[in-house]
């Protein structure tokens, strides 16, 4: 196996889980309507390699939510499943985007009740709760600006326009149905929700520790390492500087600026280009095996 499949194989297989294969042919073959039409923004956005950029800014910013984090701390743990947490998310995203709405529906519902026994207390002792509307609805605004940040930067052919608006529309959508309480269904309002969200974001030791674990302990092969850390750094150039210091993540000084922006603008072509080549082999492959089984 060369080393482009062994990469590709690897990439699928972490992002995707071990049930990858199964559950794209679910996705894809399923009959029955969709939510969303091929080619419209929110599919096109959600299948392309920026997801891999946008994904990792998105897992930074929700982490700036105090609330959001000490439930991941408390419950799901970044340390001992990160892999796993993102094959639980990916394969959300697949279905809700691409799927058959009664298997969109399936999965939300499914997260719904995993949320339920998601309860705790700060440190303050504030409760806290994952299918808390508000809680959801600052994990869906930071989800969806980074995707679209991402996509902006490095997507193949980007939103312009109208289909701008559409997309975090599309968006919203799903996360209605999630249990957002009137999500943002424009670009503006996206923004004006993320603002409203900002009195509330720090760093707490939490996130700062799920971070440096995130971008230092990818539990990759060496191989797929460059590849990985290539994406952190696009992930990172996105990241406001504020939310870079919070987090205990490098910030430039004002002079720096235009160079950090450019290495992460050189970083993200890179490897968004080399996931678009290595996971195309990775499907590929999983495709065989598929057929080999039949």
């Amino acid at each position: 196996m060369s080393l482009r499949d062994r990469v590709g194989a690897e990439i699928f297989r972490k992002v995707a889980g071990p049930d990858g294969p199964r559950q794209r042919e679910r996705v894809h073959s399923t009959p029955g309507p969709r939510w969303f039409e091929p080619g419209s923004p929110i599919t096109r956005v959600h299948g392309d390699a920026s997801m891999f950029v946008g994904g990792i800014r998105a897992i930074m910013l929700q982490s700036l939510h105090p609330a959001a984090m000490q439930g991941v701390a408390d419950h799901s743990g970044y340390r001992g499943d990160m892999w796993g947490r993102l094959a639980q998310v990916s394969t959300y995203i697949a279905m809700t985007t691409f799927g058959a709405e009664s298997d969109a529906r399936a999965v939300i519902r499914a997260v719904q009740r995993a949320h339920e026994s998601v309860t705790g207390t700060m440190p303050d002792g504030t409760p806290y709760a994952a299918s808390d509307p508000h809680l959801l609805g600052w994990v869906h605004a930071a989800e969806i600006d980074s995707f679209l940040v991402a996509h902006d930067r490095f997507g193949q052919r980007p939103l312009v326009g109208l289909e701008r608006d559409e997309y975090v529309a599309q968006a919203a959508h799903v996360a209605a149905v999630l249990g957002v309480v009137d999500p943002p269904t424009s670009e503006s309002g996206l923004r004006a929700t993320l603002a409203a969200y900002a009195p509330e974001l720090r760093g707490t030791p939490a996130a700062r520790d799920a971070i440096s674990f995130l971008v230092w302990h990818p539990d990759l092969p060496l191989a797929a390492r460059p590849a990985y850390l290539s994406l952190v750094g696009a992930a990172v150039s996105l990241t406001s500087e504020s939310a870079r210091r919070e987090l205990g993540l490098p910030h430039p000084p004002v002079l720096d600026k235009a160079l950090d922006q450019t290495v992460g603008r050189a970083l993200g072509k890179v490897s968004t280009g080399a996931i678009r080549w290595a996971m195309t082999s990775g499907r590929e492959q999983a495709r065989t095996m598929e057929e080999a089984r039949a």
